[in-house]
């Protein structure tokens, strides 16, 4: 029997305490934060200090409302749109690069302005990203076990988006994709071999579209020794590193950082994580690896018990959106600690920006859809039968 057919009818949606409680967490810790670091860019960019306090607000409530929106969409509605999704996103990232549509910004085009927000494209395709290759590893399992046609016919569409983002360009969304692609066939059943051997090949290009590219390589070479040209190609990831060097223990004090006061770039945007090691120290910043911990670990969670239950694509819904929170806030938190070369990458659910917080809100969204219909499918299950039982 299909998943579709033995998906219920959710009555009334079911919100997991723990999932609420970390989400809800890292949202209220952000926007501290953000607000934090952004008092004073207000008074410079628009006179008004609680100019990104109060647009990241909005942001926040707007990605809440089309967040309970997704919630509203049953898992089988989500799977029969994952293709129609995914082209639709790929039209987005060829409008986005018409000139006179996409928005520039610091020498890249990413967004698109709807109804004056800006939107970045790239995040709106790792959604759809998530649902398509879900469903497509819920139809071709059997082919992606037994044959290299099953993992090369999918990636055929996400090389397409790759290219489109690198044009932008925008390295490190198409790094993020392809990680999601990669992460739900692996967890599929896609036979190890042949795993490597594209795996290899993904590095390959990786490390060529670094080599020859001067600007990437200057990015590369300056992550690994800061200290060189500290004024220049180093400035970014110097500051950071002083405001984790004077967060010490426990901060400074939330507000008392000096770092943000136009010493650290985009303070509260992609290095927001510095200003949390400047202001509220090692116990800041272990908190909030510690709520993401949490957060990727109950995903991995809702993951397996909706396998247990028969429902595979939001099985895999989950796995992708655990891979997708995962590996960004490690990317994020890796570039501000100077572990890894510096990306243009937000902190999930925590950085300043519109885009990004609203489809957050939205994966999140996504994310409860299925431990609500997984809880109705438990609750429906006759007593004494096993989770592990198809229906």
């Amino acid at each position: 029997m299909s998943d579709r057919a033995k998906t219920p009818r959710t009555r009334r949606l079911h919100f997991d305490p723990l999932l609420l409680a970390t989400c809800t967490s890292l949202l209220l810790i952000g926007f501290i934060m953000v607000t934090s670091s952004s008092l004073h860019l207000g008074v410079k960019m628009a006179d008004d200090s609680l100019h990104y306090p109060i647009r990241q607000l909005i942001h926040i409530g707007l990605g809440l409302f089309l967040g309970a929106g997704v919630m509203a969409v049953p898992m089988q509605t989500w799977e029969k749109w994952g293709p129609w999704l995914f082209i639709t996103g790929l039209l987005l990232l060829v409008i986005v690069l018409v000139p006179g549509l996409g928005i520039r910004v610091n020498g890249s085009v990413r967004w698109l302005s709807l109804g004056g927000l800006r939107i970045q494209v790239s995040e709106v395709v790792k959604f759809f990203a998530v649902i398509y290759m879900a469903g497509y590893v819920t139809r071709h399992e059997q082919s992606l076990r037994e044959s290299a046609y099953g993992i090369v016919k999918p990636l055929a569409l996400f090389s397409l988006a790759c290219l489109l983002l690198l044009m932008e360009p925008d390295f490190g969304s198409s790094v993020v994709i392809l990680c999601i692609a990669m992460g739900i066939m692996f967890l599929a059943g896609a036979r190890l071999s042949q795993f490597i051997i594209l795996l290899a090949i993904v590095a390959l290009l990786a490390v060529l579209l670094v080599y020859f590219s001067p600007y990437r390589l200057v990015r590369v070479t300056s992550f690994m020794n800061p200290w060189a040209d500290p004024l220049n190609t180093g400035f970014q990831l110097v500051q950071a590193l002083i405001s984790f060097g004077r967060g010490e223990w426990l901060g400074v004090g939330l507000g008392s950082g000096i770092q943000k006061l136009f010493y650290l770039p985009e303070a509260h945007t992609d290095f927001l994580f510095s200003v949390i090691g400047e202001e509220l120290g090692l116990l800041g910043v272990v908190t909030v690896i510690g709520l993401f911990s949490l957060l990727i670990w109950r995903t991995f969670q809702v993951a397996v018990e909706a396998e247990k239950a028969g429902q595979k694509f939001s099985a895999f819904v989950a796995y992708g959106l655990a891979i997708w929170f995962g590996f960004q806030s490690f990317v994020n938190m890796g570039v501000n600690m100077g572990i890894l070369p510096t990306k243009g990458l937000t902190l999930p659910l925590m950085s300043y920006g519109g885009g990004s917080m609203m489809i957050m809100c939205c994966a999140v969204a996504l994310l409860f859809r299925v431990q609500s219909e997984v809880y109705e499918i438990n609750a429906n299950r006759p007593k004494g039968k096993s989770e592990w039982a198809s229906a």
